[in-house]
């Protein structure tokens, strides 16, 4: 791994970036947002298992890049719903190593390269050659308590990691975090996916599953609201400062009472169709704005995606398995409803991400410039690259200005990963503002200061999370 990978060819924004970044390279890792199991860290004896499990089968990033060069998932160990398939680790790993040459130039590649360099010091590239010495290499490391996921946690220097949670799990793993002696800060967020989307296979048992661990009766919508802000306040007790939400659209609709019944007395028959679906959605997002200005979560909300695109797959194999695909989003008139009653509200807090980066200039900047309660998160999973985040931080920052963007978060099942990814930004933000200082935009003041304010200053702020005079946080 070079030392001055992903800066300018050009020696004069060579040096510059190198110096930024080397100012910031030290500080701690703020992770507010990622989809990291919290049960890896709730037993201290926990492990990450083998090669496979840690880099292969929890990263849809590396089962999306295998699956789409014909690789069948059951062959790098991914199971069908109805069946469970037996597979050798070993194997595996030798059929990923052969085929590592497809995250030549890639964000994955980038990410996977930069683990077993930094993390596990193993320099040579993996090929089918050295597939077996570096699969030894790694399950005798990953077996010892050094590389044990909490050990890990310290060694990257992380100093907030959020997870992402079912706004009707119980968190019996971060419940444990908290009574243990542990003294670092994992959070849950609190997810609404799965109850919001009336579509979804599992929405009936995901409602029963709410109501038994919120202990209210849901038979009608307004009980279903009471469970959601129940639950709210389990998860802030153990630490949550936001929440989160995917959809495909950002339309957003107000209906009445009356209206937003009906809809849910027909989910809890089975009965809903499409448009029901969409204007639940719509009011929900709603409700989520109206929630978070009540008790000051940050509200997340991710648009511009079809989830389970390959439906087959989806029937198949289930979530997670790479087969999302972004679409055009319109933010302008579809938000108006939510920003025209709560875009203004002092308590709160509305970060936007989106895949369709045809919306940076046109709509999220000037509403992120003009709105007190929007902020622009970070470039998010297809865009989150070296030429991702440019676009972003030259599209974004003229109009909107740094200070209202949320940093960056890194969004990851790998935990592995997590050091790569922000290093990543941490190196491309450095290369953006020596380009600047190098035309004389901003002067070398400006330019530290903003440095450290991409790292880490902006996202601890957009998440409400203050710190420390020891840098941690409270």
């Amino acid at each position: 791994m070079h030392a001055d990978r992903f800066f300018s060819a050009d020696p004069t924004i060579r040096k510059l970036a190198r110096n930024l970044y080397l100012s910031v390279k030290n500080q701690p890792i703020f992770a507010p947002h990622g989809h990291v199991d919290p049960a890896l860290f709730s037993d201290p004896n926990a492990r990450f298992g083998n090669p496979v499990d840690l880099f292969i089968r929890p990263d849809h990033y590396v089962i999306r890049t295998l699956y789409s060069n014909g690789i069948p998932l059951q062959k790098i160990g991914i199971s069908p719903t109805d069946q469970k398939v037996e597979y050798d680790p070993r194997e595996v790993w030798e059929l990923f190593c052969s085929q590592f040459h497809l995250f030549r130039a890639t964000p994955s590649g980038v990410w996977l390269t930069t683990s077993l360099s930094d993390v596990f010091d193993i320099e040579q590239k993996l090929s089918k050659e050295n597939a077996g010495i570096t699969y030894e290499i790694l399950t005798e490391k990953l077996s010892t308590e050094e590389y044990s996921p909490r050990n890990l946690f310290d060694k990257f220097n992380i100093e907030l990691l959020a997870t992402t949670d079912s706004a009707a799990d119980f968190l019996p793993h971060h419940q444990k975090i908290q009574i243990s002696n542990w003294k670092r800060k994992i959070v849950p967020t609190f997810r609404l996916d799965s109850l919001v989307h009336l579509s979804n296979p599992g929405w009936i048992e995901e409602i029963k599953r709410l109501a038994a661990n919120s202990n209210i009766e849901i038979n009608n919508f307004n009980t279903f609201i009471q469970a959601l802000e129940s639950r709210r306040i389990a998860f802030q007790r153990l630490g949550a400062t936001a929440t989160d939400f995917s959809a495909e659209s950002a339309y957003t609709e107000e209906l009445s009472p009356h209206q937003v019944d009906e809809i849910f007395q027909r989910a809890l028959k089975g009965r809903v169709d499409q448009q029901d679906a969409s204007q639940f959605v719509a009011h929900m997002l709603m409700e989520m704005a109206r929630m978070s200005a009540e008790d000051g979560m940050v509200m997340q909300f991710h648009a511009g995606i079809i989830r389970n695109h390959n439906t087959a797959l989806f029937q198949q194999f289930g979530l997670d398995i790479g087969g999302d695909i972004p679409v055009i989003v319109e933010f302008t008139r579809n938000l108006r409803p939510l920003l025209r009653r709560f875009g203004n509200h002092p308590n709160f807090k509305l970060i936007l991400f989106t895949l369709d980066e045809s919306t940076y200039t046109r709509e999220l900047a000037p509403l992120a410039g003009h709105y007190p309660a929007l902020r622009l998160g970070p470039p998010w999973w297809f865009n989150d690259s070296l030429n991702g985040i440019e676009r972003y931080l030259n599209q974004v920052m003229e109009t909107a200005g740094i200070y209202k963007t949320a940093g960056f978060n890194d969004d990851t099942r790998g935990f592995c990963s997590i050091p790569a990814r922000h290093d990543l930004w941490r190196r491309q933000a450095a290369n953006w503002l020596a380009g600047l200082l190098a035309r004389h935009v901003i002067d070398e003041e400006d330019a530290n200061q903003m440095m450290y304010e991409l790292c880490i200053g902006l996202a601890r702020k957009a998440y409400n999370t203050e710190s420390n005079e020891d840098g941690n946080p409270v």
